[in-house]
């Protein structure tokens, strides 16, 4: 099943739209694949957008992933006489990337059992559209929270791990990834830049590992490549875009601002469904 260079641009443009801002990329891509009359998912084609958003993430927190290669670095090749363990206390890149590490196996676990399960929805409009009204109320509750003021040292192996399975159901699809895994973050009492930049670092190693399940599968590498890269480069461009977008209205307690579309996106797929 091939697509046309407008579906790839369009598609891409949703992808890299909805894989950052909470409002479910999963969901998104179904409904417009249904709409494109796509009733089968073009692997490659996935593999390649999921390609660009990640390129977008790594740019965007190109600074993070810098001081988390030299701390950790430095952990094994110290300037000075200090201690390993002082001179981890002192490094809190360094945490934050153990504690992604660490968020990141319930994910896979999940991942690995309950994966075919999961895919089951996406052939369900109405299931997506009902997971993406959990997600709206999931980010309106983030409004509740006051309390939420935990640097990147104040980050528990408990928090990790409950985001991490945050992560991990949100293979549903209609459960955005980056909305519950920062809204659980903000309920855990992260500071909610904190918790954005958590969730933006755990996308690095959730959409490679998405990319390389997608591997499993056959890839027909000779139809349509054109299209495919110009879906690949529109998903990068926009979801950095995204990234900053999102980034800002976190910075400002905006996060709930998404609930109402979650929710009455969702409940519009269900009605319509039934129609």
């Amino acid at each position: 099943m091939n697509i046309t260079f407008i579906e790839g641009v369009i598609l891409g443009l949703v992808q890299g739209l909805t894989e950052f801002i909470p409002v479910s990329s999963s969901a998104h891509l179904v409904f417009f694949q249904n709409f494109f009359g796509l009733k089968e998912p073009i692997i490659f084609f996935d593999v390649c957008l999921h390609l660009g958003t990640l390129l977008a993430v790594v740019i965007f927190l190109k600074d993070d992933l810098k001081s988390i290669f030299l701390e950790c670095l430095s952990l094994f090749i110290p300037k000075d006489k200090m201690e390993l363990k002082q001179r981890w206390k002192s490094s809190s890149y360094a945490r934050f990337a153990l504690l992604a590490i660490v968020a990141t196996i319930p994910t896979s676990l999940i991942g690995l059992f309950f994966k075919e399960r999961f895919e089951l929805l996406f052939s369900s409009v109405p299931a997506v559209g009902l997971m993406l009204m959990v997600t709206g109320v999931i980010l309106y509750l983030t409004k509740r929270i006051r309390n939420a003021g935990k640097e990147i040292d104040g980050i528990t192996i408990l928090d990790a791990l409950i985001i991490g399975v945050a992560q991990g159901l949100a293979i549903a699809p209609g459960i955005s990834r980056s909305g519950s895994t920062i809204s659980f973050g903000i309920f855990r009492g992260i500071k909610q830049d904190i918790a954005a930049r958590f969730s933006f670092l755990l996308s690095i190693p959730a959409i490679l590992g998405a990319t390389i399940i997608k591997f499993d599968s056959p890839l027909n590498l000779n139809e349509g490549m054109f299209t495919y890269l110009a879906g690949a480069i529109v998903a990068a461009l926009a979801g950095y875009l995204s990234l900053k977008l999102l980034s800002s209205m976190i910075r400002k307690g905006q996060l709930s601002y998404f609930s109402p579309y979650c929710i009455v996106a969702g409940s519009l797929a269900v009605l319509t469904s039934f129609l």
